[in-house]
């Protein structure tokens, strides 16, 4: 099974690799685009490296095998809303997914979420991504009805789910 690393800056190299693979391998599910995020600079990785956990309104995970990045997930507080804690950057390799990693990276932005002593965890999937909305509703997550379109690709919408904590 992957261990799971806080994300730091000495893992800026697994963060590129991991969220690029995502890109790739699952383009309607993140607000950003591979092509928008290939172009980052070293210096722009190891910013968010910084920023994506910073110990008090944000927090990332990185789930490692045999030295290779597998998985990720983020957690955030949201700046329009403080203090919800939001999920983003949700991906498990797909030589993973069904083995439990998602729901090991799930419990630490739980795990997280809790600490900041709010009442609700919440988080936006795509339309039609169906194997993800299943997966957020075994770990507790339901659709609250509300949407709002994917600016990516307009015939898509972000549907907002919560888990009470």
């Amino acid at each position: 099974m992957p261990t799971l690393e806080s994300l730091s800056p000495q893992l800026v190299s697994e963060l590129k690799t991991v969220r690029l693979r995502a890109l790739q391998d699952t383009p309607s599910a993140f607000g950003r685009t591979y092509a928008e995020e290939a172009l980052l600079s070293d210096a722009d990785w190891l910013n968010r490296a910084t920023n994506w956990n910073n110990g008090s309104s944000a927090v990332c995970f990185i789930a490692m095998d045999n030295n290779e990045p597998c998985g990720m997930i983020a957690g955030y507080l949201d700046a329009n809303d403080p203090p919800r804690p939001n999920v983003a950057a949700m991906w498990v390799a797909p030589e993973y997914r069904r083995t439990g990693l998602g729901r090991l990276l799930m419990n630490e932005v739980v795990r997280w979420a809790q600490s900041v002593g709010t009442g609700k965890l919440r988080l936006v999937v795509i339309s039609g991504n169906t194997a993800a909305i299943r997966f957020y509703e075994r770990c507790g997550f339901i659709l609250t009805g509300k949407t709002e379109p994917y600016t990516n690709d307009l015939l898509l919408f972000e549907c907002e789910m919560t888990k009470t904590l």
